[in-house]
């Protein structure tokens, strides 16, 4: 690694100060944050605003919110992302933690398609591939996804479907499911004990984009022989901490539940 260049290490440090409190700050203030002598505070202000990276704030003398050439490079950031490549990597490290299986999914209509997934370590294991197609109804991953939608998208998807089961566990009475997406909207995850495999339960939590919106859902898959309470517990703080961890890959600064 070369040697860090400290004139723009002080104008990250500036850039960075305007993601706290209410994105407004002064030169004065800059430099009693940043310890920097005020020569310094104003020479590096005065480049940043002659670059777009800061404004003046309106009917604000001497105060500096950020610039659009800020907003510019977040946007071809986000532009970039892939939110299959990144849900692989975040994946991978949440299975090198519990050593399960874990997906990440999309909604589709009525359905959850998962675009990434990284398999358990163990002999015994759920078989999946990513790309599958399943009824969202019978998934954690889609419960989760359900539930997150706004009402009238919701009503709009249920109204009139048929709800088929995969397994005797299944939900296939609407009014049973509403129920249950009420409820993981309050909890913030969704659990599924054998209702899309008779042998394999999940926990899943929600993928977020820099908007707030919900946009995947990341769970992990395990067989009913390594599944109790204790490790359910355990594996849904690991499904929320991942999806707390992709969404913040996404772009998303919100508080992660």
């Amino acid at each position: 690694m070369g040697r860090l260049v400290p004139a723009v290490t002080r104008a990250f440090d500036i850039l960075e100060l305007f993601l706290q409190g209410d994105g407004t700050l002064s030169a004065p203030e800059i430099t009693r944050r940043l310890g920097l002598p005020r020569t310094t505070t104003h020479e590096l202000v005065s480049t940043l605003t002659a670059r777009n990276y800061l404004v003046p704030v309106p009917d604000q003398p001497g105060r500096y919110r950020l610039g659009v050439r800020t907003y510019q490079l977040g946007s071809r950031y986000a532009e970039e992302l892939d939110l299959a490549a990144e849900g692989r990597e975040v994946a991978r490290e949440t299975a090198e933690t519990c050593g399960e299986t874990v997906h990440v999914a999309l909604l589709e209509d009525a359905d959850v398609i998962y675009v990434a997934k990284v398999d358990s370590t163990h002999a015994v294991r759920m078989v999946s591939a990513a790309g599958r197609r399943l009824p969202a109804h019978c998934t954690a991953v889609g419960k989760m996804l359900l539930a997150m939608l706004p009402a009238e998208e919701l009503d709009a998807l249920l109204d009139g479907r048929e709800l088929a089961g995969m397994t005797p566990r299944s939900i296939t009475d609407p009014d049973v499911l509403r129920a249950a997406l009420a409820e993981i909207a309050i909890l913030g995850v969704a659990v599924e004990q054998r209702e899309s495999n008779p042998d394999v339960s999940c926990v899943a939590a929600p993928v977020r984009d820099r908007s707030g919106r919900v946009v995947a859902a990341l769970s992990i898959s395990v067989p009913v022989i390594r599944w109790d309470e204790a490790r359910e517990n355990e594996l849904t703080a690991l499904a929320v901490r991942g999806a707390g961890e992709l969404s913040t890959r996404l772009g998303y600064r919100g508080a992660v539940r």
